[in-house]
């Protein structure tokens, strides 16, 4: 028998069973269960008053905050979809996203012709708090990627708004009584799932409106989090500082740490199951479109060094340029199929998916599987940029340099980064007087902050070959050649 309820109904229990227990703290504001619940109900009658219905999306604009999750919560007590965005976002990004998802509401961004609301903006009090009728999402969440072809897409989940707290939590290791740090933006994935479900589960939320080194490690001291999810270049930032200040810092509490979005370094994987012990460090893969995922503990790990653990939901495969199966130990292209029977995991608003056939589908990474199942990454979307644990799509970057009457042709390639991982290089092939500045100044006005290139490169040889492609490979090599030492 199903123990799946309405979104709506989870949280309203929640409430229910302890209402004075803290739900979401952001800085030195925390609001309770009961007042999550008060507050969401109130807020769910002003955007229902502003149009929004089962199966709109909300987009939700605003830096990570209570607001965010009250705007969430809203959401999912009518039926809709939020879909959290960079509050960022140029306006000529922003206005791609929008038209591409056409959203019933706007929150957080003042948007021409269409309903919105401030960051800032909480219900009226004399608006009635009672429990609205259950409804349910067709969708529980809806990130937005920028896509390889530079176009924004969306990614409308599989699972609904329908769910239970508990399926699949012990496989994250979530427990109802940990306290969850959220140091990563809530526009991405990971952050959004992970730290919505431990809404669900009850967890108590512990929200960075940004991350920061220093105020990361005095959460973890003042709340006493046991529950993390980091990319590799907040992991390096945080363990550099906690070696700079011997003794300074208590992480005792850290029960669990997730890592994922880009690979990490095998020093850094050690430095952290040093940290915090082999059982607390725990590494995931998979996509956004969730058709397969593999996870692998520390102590596991340090038996298969390198490896990011076999499939503990649907299934990988590694194919070649025909896409036939290769050996074990072989490089590949890595493809996931979600479990036999089971209903599609995403579906996307302005893009199509890369398959091969039989359920088998790709974002373009790179590895190899041993005999026993383990897989293992060896290059990571060779176009595609990690930068910080962020996703960039040189296409993205590349159709706002191509934009300028004096740009020829540009390419855009990740350059190894000891902060950033990789960090964001743009050769372009112009002529005239253009510059590096008013390049800079137009990616500025269109893109947001973390795509824009750390450095520009200005060519006068064509970039592309006859058949307008860009060896992409060689233009890196010779690009971090000549970088300085």
């Amino acid at each position: 028998m199903s123990t799946a309820q309405p979104i709506g109904r989870i949280l309203r229990q929640l409430a229910e069973e302890d209402p004075d227990r803290p739900s979401v703290t952001c800085g030195q504001d925390t609001i309770t269960r009961a007042e999550l619940e008060s507050e969401s109900n109130r807020l769910a009658r002003v955007f229902a008053e502003r149009g929004v219905g089962i199966g709109d999306l909300v987009t939700v604009s605003m830096p990570n905050s209570i607001e965010s999750y009250l705007a969430f919560a809203a959401a999912w007590k009518l039926g809709a979809i939020p879909q959290p965005v960079s509050h960022r976002l140029p306006e000529f990004e922003r206005a791609a996203v929008l038209e591409l998802a056409n959203p019933a509401l706007v929150v957080g961004a003042e948007v021409a012709g269409r309903p919105w609301l401030p960051a800032d903006f909480r219900a009226p009090a004399e608006l009635s708090a009672a429990p609205l009728p259950d409804r349910v999402s067709p969708a529980w969440k809806a990130p937005t990627s920028g896509g390889s072809t530079g176009q924004p897409k969306i990614i409308l989940s599989g699972q609904s708004g329908l769910l239970d707290p508990e399926e699949g939590a012990q496989r994250r290791r979530m427990r109802r009584d940990d306290v969850q740090l959220v140091p990563g933006p809530l526009y991405h994935n990971t952050p959004m799932t992970y730290s919505g479900l431990g809404l669900f589960l009850g967890m108590h939320l512990v929200v960075m409106s940004k991350f920061d080194t220093l105020d990361t490690l005095r959460e973890i001291e003042r709340h006493r989090v046991s529950y993390v999810c980091l990319v590799p270049t907040m992991m390096s930032r945080i363990w550099r500082t906690v070696q700079d200040n011997p003794g300074r810092f208590d992480l005792s509490s850290v029960r669990t740490v997730w890592h994922m979005a880009a690979p990490c370094p095998a020093w850094l994987k050690d430095a952290w199951i040093e940290l915090v012990g082999q059982d607390a460090v725990w590494e995931l893969y998979g996509s956004t479109e969730a058709q397969a995922v593999s996870t692998i503990g520390g102590r596991e790990w340090l038996t298969r060094r390198g490896s990011v653990g076999r499939a503990v939901t649907g299934e990988f495969t590694v194919l070649d340029a025909d896409r036939r199966p290769v050996a074990p130990g072989e490089i590949g292209e890595i493809f996931a199929r979600r479990p036999a029977g089971a209903p599609p995991t995403y579906r996307y608003i302005g893009a199509t998916a890369s398959c091969a056939g039989n359920g088998w589908e790709t974002v373009g990474d790179l590895g190899w599987m041993d005999a026993d199942g383990y897989l293992y990454l060896s290059d990571r979307r060779t176009d595609l940029i990690l930068s910080g644990g962020a996703n960039i799509y040189p296409a993205e970057v590349e159709g706002v340099l191509d934009a300028h009457p004096a740009v020829h042709s540009s390419a855009v390639v990740g350059l190894p980064d000891a902060d950033l991982g990789q960090r964001v290089h743009a050769v372009v092939h112009a002529e005239g007087a253009v510059t590096v500045a008013e390049l800079l100044a137009l990616l500025r006005e269109r893109l947001v902050r973390y795509k824009v290139p750390r450095s520009i490169e200005l060519v006068t040889e064509p970039l592309r070959d006859d058949a307008g492609k860009v060896r992409r490979s060689a233009i890196r090599d010779a690009a971090a050649r000549r970088q300085p030492r």
